[in-house]
């Protein structure tokens, strides 16, 4: 499946590509980069090379066109069945679309927060990418201002999955700008 329109990202210019590469970097060192129960093992093993590719001159969009191209991906994967137990489902065919965009706008984020931090700047919610049905709880963080502390706290920490702070979370279309 062809990857669908990148993430708008205002503030992706060299020295937040520079913060990003550091922040996989140390996720990587640390051992702490997520990896999606969608991944095949060859996937698995690729996805960090791919990911620090797409930040250096990537986009959300190229990071999942090399994941559709490089066949990352496993055909089925357990899904938790509602009655108990477990059951394979067929993996989604937007799983690279989701994942690159998940991740590499957590990195973006993870960047933003530093280079707010450093800048004394603000961080604003915006609307990255257009939706034809926006969640109610992702409309109501735009135009929000987050601490970059406690994101980047957050984000580090849960590596983007279901963080629990009011963050632009996976698949929302948000992403943050400096103000």
């Amino acid at each position: 499946m062809e990857p669908k329109m990148a993430l708008t990202l205002y503030d992706l210019e060299p020295p937040t590509r520079d913060l990003m590469l550091e922040e996989i970097q140390h996720d990587i060192q640390s051992r702490g980069v997520y990896i999606s129960r969608y991944l095949n093992s060859e996937g698995a093993i690729a996805w960090p090379q791919l990911l620090l590719a797409a930040a250096a001159s990537g986009t959300d969009a190229t990071l999942a066109r090399a994941l559709s191209d490089g066949r990352c991906f496993r055909s089925q994967a357990e899904r938790r069945k509602p009655s108990g137990g477990v059951t394979l489902a067929a993996v989604p065919v937007t799983a690279a679309t989701t994942l690159a965009e998940s991740q590499f706008n957590m990195y973006y984020i993870r960047a933003l927060c530093r280079r707010a931090i450093s800048e004394k700047r603000n961080l604003l919610v915006y609307r990255a990418k257009s939706v034809s049905h926006p969640r109610p709880e992702s409309e109501r963080l735009v135009g929000h201002h987050l601490d970059p502390e406690n994101v980047l706290s957050t984000l580090r920490e849960t590596k983007g999955v279901e963080p629990s702070i009011g963050i632009p979370m996976p698949n929302s279309g948000l992403s943050v700008r400096l103000e």
